[in-house]
């Protein structure tokens, strides 16, 4: 199996499922609703939605990094954005977002060739290996927290 392969097959586990650790994110989202999505449950924290935006901004950060662009990271709005319609299409759009932007990203992933992974990201000072198993982490590191938010509101 190729590092890109390992790569992919990571992302794949921690976004879709078969995780080693737990829930993906796919699967911690399952039976979530607006309502449940827009819940407030601390006070410092965003809601699942938030983060299912968040989620989906950096994971299409990443994607146009790998297709060559000199893209910053989200800022502002675009990194933390704001629910303004808590309707079920609204949801099922989000989810459909984040699907269809993770597909784009795992299929930019394996077009990617070995050697590119040891050169660094234009402007940065990390490899694209770096940047994709941050992309992996990323991905862990929300799901947690969307599983902890799920637990505060039972």
């Amino acid at each position: 199996m190729s590092e890109i392969e390992r790569i992919t097959d990571q992302l794949r586990r921690a976004f879709e499922g078969n995780a080693w650790h737990g829930p993906s994110v796919r699967e911690v989202l399952e039976g979530d609703t607006p309502e449940t999505a827009t819940r407030k449950v601390l006070p410092e924290a965003h809601t699942i939605w938030e983060i299912v935006l968040h989620i989906a901004a950096w994971e299409k950060f990443v994607r146009r990094r790998l297709e060559g662009k000199k893209v910053k990271g989200p800022t502002g709005a675009e990194d933390w954005s704001v629910v303004n319609d808590p309707s079920p299409a609204a949801w099922r759009r989000t989810i459909d977002a984040l699907v269809e932007g993770h597909q784009q990203l795992m299929q930019a992933i394996s077009k990617m060739s070995e050697a590119k992974l040891n050169e660094t990201v234009p402007e940065t000072n990390f490899s694209y290996y770096v940047l994709l198993h941050g992309v992996v982490q990323h991905d862990l590191y929300h799901a947690g927290q969307i599983a902890l938010l799920k637990k505060a509101k039972a």
